[in-house]
């Protein structure tokens, strides 16, 4: 089925809204009323019908919106993409990988077409119909991992494997959530996860590094990660933060439905046939609290997964400054009864 594409931004005006039916879609990541870090690594397989997961990169009505907010992420910061030199091999794997996706999961919208090494790729929404030779860098407008990360959305990194540990050594990072491709490429797995609070302790990193560096090929994971961002803005850089940051100090009771946003990562992790490396696609959600009370079962557990975070996380996801007036303003929503088990809305 062919989507509707929104004109939309999200900077500025900010005039980014989900329809009713990407509600429904929305990846809410809370399966119970509290919420503690975990591996929470699954298989990143196809899934029911309406939902993020029908089709493994997932394409919806802000495709158009978030290409175009991605050009402009890069036209003021170029060191958004980076990637080194030996990460050639992976650059077409990944390159693949995407073309086949969105080809496979929205034939209305893209079209490979392969005869040998050459090859042919039509996006229509983005108006682009190129011709090219597979492996050979020259016969694209820029790299191969730079050319299809421009029209896929999320975030992509590109993390090589050696010395038994992972080591970002290429991405596409321009929808992050306060950190910076420029501080961690070429960092390992440990150093990048750094700052992350109470995770280390409880030994999360340590098993999702063994998991990682097992992982196999035709068997890619997936796993939820959250925060919450003021206004539907992607760009929430660390080089932005005298962006962004000031807009915490912005909530009061009576914009926290339009102001404040969940913001979800749906984070999946495929091992590429050529290099080996491991692409780790971090696909960001966005909606707000008007939108998110519209399905009863989240009005419920939103809040009372607010409450119930450690000081550590309310610090280190930066809430700090609007988590009690968020709480508040969810009390007319949330009349105490039970909710029923699993992400979905009954």
């Amino acid at each position: 089925m062919a989507i509707v594409f929104k004109q939309e931004t999200f900077r500025n005006d900010f005039c980014y809204r989900n329809s009713p039916e990407n509600i429904r879609r929305f990846p809410f990541p809370f399966d119970r009323d509290e919420y503690m870090y975990s591996v929470n690594m699954e298989p990143h397989v196809h899934g029911r019908a309406g939902t993020v997961y029908e089709s493994l990169i997932d394409v919806d009505e802000h495709y158009v919106a978030e290409m175009h907010d991605r050009a402009l992420v890069l036209k003021e910061d170029p060191l958004r993409y980076q990637a080194l030199p030996h990460m050639m091999s992976a650059q077409w794997d990944t390159l693949e990988l995407l073309m086949e996706e969105q080809a496979a999961g929205y034939p209305d919208h893209f079209t490979l077409i392969r005869n040998g090494d050459q090859w042919r790729w039509i996006n229509r929404p983005l108006g682009i119909d190129d011709s090219f030779t597979f492996g050979d860098a020259s016969t694209l407008p820029y790299e191969p991992f730079e050319y299809i990360t421009r029209q896929a959305q999320g975030d992509f990194c590109i993390v090589d494997q050696r010395d038994s540990n992972l080591w970002m050594d290429a991405g596409m990072v321009t929808t992050q959530a306060d950190w910076s491709l420029d501080f961690d490429i070429g960092m390992n797995f440990m150093e990048w996860h750094g700052p992350v609070p109470l995770a280390h302790q409880i030994g999360v990193f340590d098993r999702a590094l063994k998991f990682l560096l097992n992982l196999q090929q035709g068997k890619p994971t997936r796993r939820f990660n959250w925060t919450m961002t003021i206004n539907p803005r992607l760009d929430t850089s660390p080089e932005n933060y005298h962006k962004w940051g000031p807009d915490r100090t912005t909530v009061t009771p009576d914009n926290v439905g339009e102001k404040v946003h969940l913001r979800v990562e749906l984070q999946s992790l495929w091992r590429l046939p050529r290099s080996n490396a491991i692409l780790f696609v971090i696909r960001c959600y966005l909606m707000n609290m008007e939108e998110l009370v519209t399905v009863p079962k989240w009005a419920r557990r939103f809040p009372r997964v607010l409450k119930t975070l450690p000081p550590e996380l309310i610090d280190y996801k930066g809430l700090t400054r609007f988590r009690e007036t968020t709480i508040d303003w969810f009390s007319k929503y949330d009349d105490g009864a039970p909710t029923s088990p699993g992400i979905y809305p009954d």
